[in-house]
Parts: C-alpha cells; sequence; structure tokens
C-alpha cells in the first residue's frame, strides 16, 4: 500500500467520524434524555457546532473521500504482494484491516447521514 493510499485512508476515517460526531453523537444523546451531556460536550468542543452548521459540505467531502478510496481499493485488489513469505503476509492482513476499515467508515457514514438528513423529517 502506497503512501498516497495511506493518506487516503486516513482522510476517508476521520471525515467519516467527523459526520458521526457532527450530526449522530448529537441526535443519540437528546434521544436518551442526555442533553446536559450535550450541553456538556458542546462546551467542552464548540468546534462540534461549526462542524454542525456546515453538515452538508462536510457530508460531501465525507463522500468523496469514501468515493475516491473505494475506486482506489478496487483498482488495487489484485495488485501483487512481496514475493518474501513475511512481507506478502504482512500485506495480506493490511489488506484486510483497510477494508474492515473502509466498510466501518462506509457504516459511521451512513449512520451520519441519516442522522442528519432523514430522521429529522421522520417525526
Amino acid at each position: 500500500m502506497s503512501l498516497k493510499n495511506n493518506v487516503l485512508s486516513t482522510l476517508t476515517l476521520f471525515s467519516s467520524f467527523s459526520t458521526l460526531f457532527c450530526c449522530a453523537l448529537p441526535a443519540l444523546f437528546v434521544s436518551l434524555g442526555a442533553g446536559a451531556a450535550l450541553i456538556g460536550l458542546v462546551n467542552t468542543v464548540p468546534q462540534l457546532i461549526w462542524i454542525s452548521q456546515h453538515k452538508i459540505a462536510l457530508f460531501i467531502f465525507a463522500g468523496s473521500m469514501l468515493t475516491l478510496s473505494g475506486i482506489t481499493r478496487y483498482m488495487n485488489r489484485n495488485a501483487p504482494c512481496p514475493a518474501d513469505p513475511l512481507k506478502a503476509q504482512s500485506c495480506k492482513k493490511l489488506r484486510r484491516i483497510s477494508g474492515g476499515l473502509f466498510i466501518f467508515s462506509i457504516v459511521i457514514y451512513m449512520t451520519g447521514f441519516f442522522f442528519a438528513f432523514i430522521a429529522p423529517h421522520l417525526g
């Protein structure tokens, strides 16, 4: 896996986590009756308000990163691992971990998307 792929995977993971903090976490706190905990979190991390105000741009960026990461993963799906057995084993292990992180990022993104754009219209 190249440095470019590592940077892309990291950006994908962090951008999808930011969608979780933007929208899913506040909705969870409010639905559980933990509004005071949410207020304490916002007082501690006031940047959450800025993230929530710019959620459309955040979701576009996170979706773009997920799409680019998916395309990169698809294009490199048959890339060879090194011939050295130890390095080949490490390569295969990192591919499994990368796949798990990609799926985890998609789940986080979809959870945030649901709470940001779909759940407010259900009630």
